[in-house]
């Protein structure tokens, strides 16, 4: 196929800054653009006219936009905040604030380079642009075993490439994890020889579903064995799944992001956030995300490319992402309420998970049937019971009116959907139903 000279421009930046970045684009990564030279530019063009009929929304005669009062009278928002589109990459204000606040809860990246956020419609939205931009139909995606289903729909099935996974934890013998990040899976993965000289590897912490997250000596290993695949000459593209990010419930847990120690690693590695107000900020409905780029020795002129690529891939895709939620968050982050309204919800989940590690230690009898697996974060816990998982889930569900999900061997425990008044009623639940599928 030949490129748009739009796409080969943006690919000639990418080279002259990195060509290793370029070599890690996926087919549809180097053919993708952000189109300056049609519709959008020709509006642009038409911003402040007399008479302007190059956009594609319908205006009253004052020029505000056409609203239905029964859909306004319910939105605490100006028309111009609601329903016009907002750009494809994403409204400037909220990308300008959210790589602020990025900067504030990451400390390890002052000094350090990175681009600006694109808006992405949440993270499921963020991960399958960045599937689009780095993934080939038969490249494979580098992870631990423990990951989110939904990985293989966005990776596999939209992107043909397949999922090449390592076990979470180590183990101390017998098949019990033994409480560490499986780091030496890691780089065993990233040690093998490669096929077209390119890496993809997919980290997420806070862990769905095992909600663990790394040890700073963890995570020393993890960008050790990265930086090693580099040095050998791998480009590495390592995808960070931050959905849940900050909800770190330990003082020994690593605290910031694997973006601050990646994104200037190594000029053959490309750390790519995924994060969003998702989970951060409780707005599970807003679906507004952002997808970040960071490597040694970036330049405003790659970051641009990069961005302009992922502005296209959106472009081309959904649009835009919704500009209602962008401007109610924008709201939210300017309200002097914010930080302490967070705090509150950050401390009614550190209480749950407080909880359940006081059921856990409380009750060495729930050992006979299940082992907890090591967690330290999140929304989750898991559990690997003796009993078979999915003949567990339906009796939990059949006799104890009590719902689980069931990852093959573990079952997952979401203590932040369940209140805290009723953990104790849900290992127990778990433990009686265990103890009556294995007759004993």
């Amino acid at each position: 196929m030949e490129l748009d000279l739009q796409a080969v421009k943006l690919n000639d930046a990418i080279k002259a800054a990195n060509p290793a970045v370029l070599d890690m684009l996926s087919a549809k990564g180097k053919a993708i653009f952000f189109p300056k030279l049609g519709i959008l530019a020709q509006s642009a063009e038409a911003n402040g006219k007399e008479i302007n009929a190059t956009i594609g929304i319908a205006l009253e005669d004052d020029g505000s936009p056409v609203a239905l009062p029964s859909i306004s009278k319910n939105l605490n928002l100006p028309a111009n905040d609601a329903y016009p589109y907002a750009p494809s990459p994403g409204r400037a204000d909220i990308r300008k604030i959210w790589k602020g606040m990025i900067e504030k809860k990451n400390p390890g990246l002052a000094g350090k380079t990175f681009s600006n956020p694109v808006v992405t419609a949440a993270l499921t939205h963020g991960l399958s642009m960045a599937g689009y931009l780095f993934c080939d139909e038969g490249d494979t995606v580098i992870l631990p075993d423990l990951f989110w289903e939904n990985y293989g729909l966005i990776f596999t099935n939209a992107f043909g490439a397949g999922l090449d996974t390592f076990p979470t934890y180590t183990e101390a013998g017998g098949g019990v994890p033994e409480g560490r990040f499986n780091t030496a899976g890691l780089k065993a993965k990233l040690a093998a020889p490669s096929k077209n000289g390119k890496k993809i590897v997919l980290l997420n912490f806070p862990n769905n579903p095992s909600g663990y997250t790394p040890l700073p000596s963890e995570v020393k290993e993890i960008v050790a064995a990265v930086n090693a695949a580099a040095a050998k000459g791998d480009k590495v593209v390592v995808l960070i799944d931050d959905a849940y990010f900050g909800l770190v419930f330990e003082d020994n847990v690593y605290k910031q992001s694997i973006f601050c120690d990646l994104g200037d690693l190594h000029p053959n590695v490309l750390a790519v956030k995924i994060d969003g107000a998702t989970k951060e900020d409780y707005v599970w409905g807003f679906r507004v995300g952002f997808l970040t780029y960071a490597i040694k020795g970036g330049t405003p002129a790659l970051y641009e490319a990069l961005e302009a690529k992922t502005g296209g891939a959106i472009r081309g895709n959904i649009s835009n992402s919704s500009n209602p939620a962008q401007s109610l968050l924008v709201r939210s982050w300017s309200a002097g309420e914010y930080e302490s309204e967070k705090k509150q919800k950050f401390d009614l989940l550190k209480r749950r998970y407080d909880e359940v590690k006081r059921i856990l230690a409380a009750h060495p009898e729930y050992k006979e049937q299940f082992s907890p697996l090591p967690f330290n974060s999140g929304y989750f816990m898991c559990i690997k019971p003796k009993a078979d998982p999915e003949a567990l889930r339906q009796k939990l569900l059949k006799d104890y009116s009590t719902g689980t999900i069931n990852f093959g061997s573990i079952l997952r425990l979401a203590f932040s959907a369940t209140p805290t008044g009723k953990l104790e009623k849900l290992f127990e639940n778990v433990f009686k139903a265990s103890r009556e599928l294995s007759g004993n």
